[in-house]
């Protein structure tokens, strides 16, 4: 109760300390949320996805400084590759976001992915919960950069934002992905570059070929050029966060929020029986030694795995 109190205070360590505590899955963690969950849903959520190499961290860099200078508070949680090694996040420094260190508006948090498929990781809807609980105005995600796998995002944001640059292939990976139907907003990063032409019109033909959009929301297409031009590319992100409100106010005021909401909720009930019931019994498995049995019955082909959960889970 005393760590709901601080994290709900706007604690900064207590809250950095209780991400950490559900990215290692420390069963004690699980109570906070209990208390801070009433507390949640005020935040407007925007995920950034996207290969890796488009650009994300420099947009979202300064899209936190732009809202901080419209007085709006800030959480981003930026999901990185997994050392093999530590298991950490392999580009924690965020050298580049450095300046909003000391902001107390701003609460940065670098996740490592730990393997999960999606572009995000498994304590990331916790630490979405967590940063809203503290107040913040926004949140923030970026997902690894995992390219057709990144879609995951959409069971958490409000706003899915996809970032794209000319000549890497993307528009024909948006097509195999189905990023269309992920995204809510589209961003051509390096617009200056060759290719960024035939890119937008790629995008402006995948756009024409669908009817009818949910609530008229047809995804604007916003294009950002060389980030050493800062006035420009101010316009640009100012642009774009002037695009996610208004996509935000439409799922409003079009009741297609509950649609968002209730696929988190789904996904949040998955997550949490896998928790409840999956993890313990992983546990006593490991724990029993039966886990090296069965690997060792599987090797001899003496059982199969569906005949060998099911006999444990009836004896548990």
């Amino acid at each position: 109760m005393e760590t709901a109190k601080k994290v709900m205070g706007g604690d900064v360590r207590t809250a950095s300390l209780l991400i950490r505590k559900f990215e290692d899955r420390i069963p004690q963690a699980k109570s906070s949320i209990k208390h801070i969950y009433s507390s949640t849903g005020k935040a407007h959520i925007i995920g950034f996805t996207g290969s890796a190499g488009v650009g994300k961290s420099t947009i979202i860099n300064d899209m936190i400084t732009e809202l901080r200078r419209r007085g709006k508070t800030v959480g981003a949680l930026l999901v990185d590759p997994s050392s093999p090694f530590s298991g950490g996040a392999l580009l924690g420094d965020r050298t580049r976001m450095e300046k909003h260190a000391n902001d107390p508006g701003v609460f940065i948090r670098s996740m490592a992915s730990r393997k999960a498929l999606g572009g995000l990781c498994p304590a990331i809807g916790e630490a979405i919960h967590i940063m809203d609980a503290m107040g913040k105005d926004y949140i923030i995600l970026e997902t690894v950069g995992t390219g057709q796998m990144g879609t995951e995002v959409i069971n958490y944001a409000h706003t899915v934002v996809v970032v794209q640059v000319p000549g890497m292939g993307d528009e024909i990976q948006a097509m195999k992905a189905g990023i269309l139907e992920v995204a809510d907003i589209f961003v051509v990063n390096r617009a200056d570059q060759d290719g960024a032409g035939k890119l937008y019109r790629e995008l402006m033909y995948m756009l024409n070929m669908v009817k009818e959009y949910p609530g008229g929301w047809r995804p604007p297409i916003v294009r950002m050029e060389n980030p050493l031009d800062e006035e420009a590319f101010r316009r640009a992100v100012s642009e774009l966060i002037d695009q996610s409100d208004q996509h935000y106010e439409n799922i409003i005021d079009h009741n297609l929020m509950a649609e968002r909401l209730n696929r988190r909720v789904l996904m949040e009930l998955t997550e949490a029986f896998e928790s409840v019931m999956l993890e313990p019994r992983l546990k006593k498995l490991k724990d029993s030694g039966k886990l090296d049995e069965f690997v060792d019955m599987l090797m001899k082909k003496k059982s199969d795995p569906m005949t060998l959960i099911e006999e444990f889970l009836t004896s548990y």
